[in-house]
């Protein structure tokens, strides 16, 4: 699955879509999708990342508390 860095608009790769679903992991490893060769995998927290049309991500997979707050 692809999304986009909020502080640079480059588009990364996620490794595992379960991490980005679970609220209760901050981040996920990406591999940035810049260039020819392939990027080593790195951490990011889910909240600088942003759906590639800009969307935010949806509020469950980044708070497990989201219920709670409407």
């Amino acid at each position: 699955m692809l999304l986009k860095s909020k502080e640079d608009d480059g588009l990364v790769e996620i490794n595992e879509v379960i991490d980005l679903i679970d609220p209760f992991k901050e981040e996920v490893m990406v591999q940035v999708q810049e260039g020819q060769n392939e990027q080593p995998p790195e951490p990011v927290k889910k909240s600088d990342l942003v759906f590639p049309s800009g969307e935010a991500l949806p509020l469950c997979w980044l708070d497990s508390n989201y219920k709670l707050k409407s």
